[in-house]
């Protein structure tokens, strides 16, 4: 197994005395585990003291080549545990080139300790040049309308209260991102004491909000009276009891079920109440299930409106919404989509409002679902390979494993694998940035180590291209974890959208590829993995020999390392899928 802390100071922990000290002992007090960062100057004092004053453990630092990386794995981790991660953040320099991973952890609705660092904001302290481009006036502004709260507090004892609040603030449903700019000057002042840390204990994240007494009443009643219900599951927790709360759920009424590739698994794919595969929008059999429902009850579920509206919903049809969402729109980032209807709105989390229905209709969960391992149900592939043939060797090759699917590419096909699991699959990056796949991989994984799972990840050659440099990370912090690039040599996404121009236009579709391919030359991205320090396998044209392949990166995973295979594809998306990403709104 590769060390996963390789980094140890040499020499006895120095004594408090500064005001980085402090900080750093309240990061400890917030039991932030890992710290993922690219250095800079701004915040050195914190550096420091993580180093010499604890020692680089509790928290570790996971040293990252670029900023958005360190948000990225932040992001991931937290689909996994739930928790929130700390980044810091290198000045205005560093929150500009995090600001992508924000804004995807900000629509995913992720907690996160983000951490930055500005001045001295004295300007009389300031070293020429580099200290005056490295500040600014109100740093936080920049990604302000996607937080959920910020501060830039002036001295050590508020320091140390932002902290604290931006920890309940960012655990409080709904979740998200928070930050903290920290001025140079008060990490970089001597104390004389270690002033009074803010009690964890004593600063409570607030309780969920309980389902009011009429409201659960008339949410049974419309429940029961139900004849054809439709259950939205969409963004809900990890906890297997959680889970079987929502099969006893739709088991009891009956209900059909739908779920997102969007988010992660919320409901057994393969029961037979589950319509449809879970897709980037909604399949034909959802859209058939959504036009007979007489009631909808929507789980927290990622745009409701332009799902509802893609469907043709009986006009009688009545709406149930359960999500604290709305407490999160502004006015600058459209991600809360379009409104919804709602003939009833209930203001608690998808899992919270689940568990009071079943306890008002007397409904006991089953025992929380067991690990279920790969199987090899798809026919064995051969030959050259399309999305459908990878995830044909992908079963083979995994067969018999537990296995989490950290991310999916947009060309992936609900239908190829059934999720039985709570962790089975995590879920797409939030706000569809491309370069998040690499980052998230490696938080995932570092979460799920020790859990029996195979970390898996499938990703587009561009999403790996545009965040290649997080892979050494990986490799440094010995995260073991498998991640396939369905390679199309190709953005395809775009390829579409010219394609869908050109029809409307009379122009020629086959140009379509200009401006789009990645090829000539042909990128070595097994040689750019082998490169960091991880194992490269590939490129691979041939079904069977993408079997063996996976075989192999098994055992390496097993064995504690990286494992990165170049898995070369022919091009193209499901109808629903390309049709999804190009028609536009009549």
């Amino acid at each position: 197994m590769t060390n996963r802390q390789p980094e140890q100071p040499e020499g006895d922990l120095a004594e408090a005395g500064w005001g980085s000290d402090a900080i750093v002992q309240m990061l400890r007090r917030l039991d932030v585990e890992y710290i993922a960062l690219n250095p800079g100057s701004s915040f050195r004092g914190i550096h420091d003291s993580l180093v010499n004053h604890l020692g680089n453990t509790d928290p570790q630092m996971l040293l990252c080549l670029h900023e958005e990386h360190a948000v990225a794995i932040a992001h991931g981790w937290a689909k996994v545990t739930g928790q929130p991660m700390a980044v810091f953040l290198h000045a205005n320099v560093g929150l500009m080139h995090a600001a992508m991973a924000i804004y995807n952890a900000w629509c995913d609705r992720i907690p996160m300790l983000i951490f930055g660092a500005t001045g001295p904001v004295d300007a009389a302290r300031r070293r020429p040049w580099i200290d005056w481009i490295h500040t600014s006036r109100d740093q936080a502004a920049m990604i302000r309308p996607y937080v959920k709260w910020d501060d830039q507090p002036a001295s050590l004892d508020a320091s140390l209260a932002a902290m604290m609040r931006a920890d309940m603030i960012t655990r409080t449903a709904p979740q998200a991102p928070v930050y903290v700019c920290f001025d140079v000057s008060v990490q970089e002042a001597a104390i004389e004491q270690m002033p009074r840390l803010p009690d964890p204990a004593r600063f409570q994240t607030p309780g969920l909000p309980s389902v009011p007494g009429p409201d659960l009443d008339r949410l049974c009643a419309m429940l029961k009276t139900a004849k054809t219900p439709v259950i939205l599951m969409g963004r809900v927790g990890r906890d297997p009891l959680d889970w079987s709360y929502r099969l006893a759920l739709a088991e009891n009424l009956g209900a059909r079920v739908l779920t997102d590739i969007k988010t992660g698994a919320a409901f057994p794919t393969d029961h037979p109440l589950h319509i449809g595969a879970p897709g980037f929008f909604l399949s034909p059999q959802g859209a058939d299930a959504l036009a007979q429902a007489d009631l909808v009850l929507c789980l927290d579920w990622v745009d409701p409106a332009g799902t509802l509206g893609q469907a043709k919903l009986p006009e009688d049809a009545r709406i149930i919404q359960i999500t604290l969402d709305h407490q999160l729109v502004n006015g600058w980032s459209l991600d809360h989509q379009g409104v919804a209807p709602a003939d009833l709105h209930i203001a608690t989390t998808a899992d919270a409002g689940v568990q009071a229905i079943c306890a008002a209709l007397g409904l006991n969960p089953p025992e929380a679902v067991a690990q279920s391992p790969v199987t090899a149900a798809l026919p064995r592939p051969a030959g050259t390979m399309d999305t459908g043939a990878l995830a044909a060797a992908l079963r083979h090759g995994l067969s018999g494993e537990i296995v989490t699917l950290i991310r999916l590419p947009l060309g992936w096909a609900g239908q190829d694998w059934q999720f039985a699991h709570p962790l089975d699959y995590l879920g797409y990056d939030g706000g569809a940035g491309i370069g998040s796949g690499p980052g998230m991989t490696i938080g995932a994984a570092l979460a799920l180590q020790d859990s029996g799972r195979i970390p898996v990840a499938v990703l587009g050659d561009g999403d790996l291209m545009m965040g290649a440099s997080a892979l050494w990370t990986a490799a440094r912090y010995g995260v073991p974890m498998l991640i396939v690039i369905a390679n199309n040599q190709s953005f395809f996404n775009d390829e579409i959208h010219q394609e869908r121009v050109a029809r409307d236009r009379g122009r020629p579709v086959e140009n379509r590829w200009i401006g789009q391919k990645i090829a000539g030359p042909d990128i070595d991205i097994a040689g750019i993995a082998r490169s960091q320090g991880l194992v490269g396998l590939g490129p691979i044209l041939e079904a069977g020999a993408m079997i063996t392949a996976i075989q192999d990166a098994v055992r390496q995973v097993k064995a504690g390392h990286s494992v990165v295979i170049d898995a070369r594809i022919i091009p193209g998306y499901d109808k629903s899928m390309a049709a999804g990403m190009t028609d536009t709104a009549e």
